[in-house]
């Protein structure tokens, strides 16, 4: 049986990586994809728990070497998900989360069709900004470039199959679980799964 390819992406700010972890912490069968990046950690950051982190001339080693399944520049950082993990816990079986941003999104889909895409949308731009100044983890600078390139990764959540908008963070942690729940349902998944019940 081939686990279930969940993907969710946002702009910046939207609640994604929050969602995400209240996601992994009540659904025991999804693993969460741990992304390489060269960006550096923000503070609270475990390398190989919320990213592992790397310069970027090993990032571009394994870049060269295929070893991404995608991977995107994004504000300056280089990101990029391992194929060889992603495959192997699909042949295993197990769920998989993907939390990458909408390029990386399209590469995935391209490779892996069954893909199930989730867009988290913030509100409206103006609380996008409040949310990216009260976490204070970034500057000046990076407030202003993430806020400049968030109406260009809103335009793409049309690409997706479920849009979450984050205005209550209880209402759409409540619509993220349903989304995963109810993709597992599917026909095709529940044939996979079980398909002796079909036989009659």
């Amino acid at each position: 049986m081939t686990g279930n390819l969940f993907i969710v992406s946002a702009p910046s700010g939207a609640g994604k990586s929050s969602l995400c972890a209240k996601l992994l912490e009540e659904d025991e069968n999804i693993r969460l994809s741990v992304s390489y990046t060269t960006r550096a950690p923000r503070p609270g950051e475990i390398d190989g728990r919320n990213y592992h982190f790397v310069d970027e001339r090993s990032f571009m080693g394994m870049l060269e070497r295929g070893e991404f399944l995608e991977s995107a520049e994004v504000h300056g950082n280089h990101y990029g998900t391992s194929q060889a993990w992603i495959r192997a816990r699909r042949a295993a079986g197990c769920d998989i989360l993907l939390e990458i941003d909408w390029q990386g999104a399209q590469q995935v889909r391209r490779m892996f069709t069954d893909a199930v895409g989730i867009f988290i949308l913030p509100p409206s731009i103006t609380e996008l900004e409040r949310r990216m100044r009260a976490r204070g983890q970034d500057s000046e600078e990076v407030v202003r470039r993430r806020l400049s390139v968030a109406a260009d990764e809103i335009s793409h959540a049309a690409e997706f199959d479920y849009v979450i908008i984050n205005n209550d963070f209880e209402d759409a942690r409540r619509d993220l679980i349903a989304v995963v729940r109810a993709s597992r349902l599917v026909y095709s998944r529940q044939l996979e799964r079980y398909p002796d019940i079909f036989k009659f």
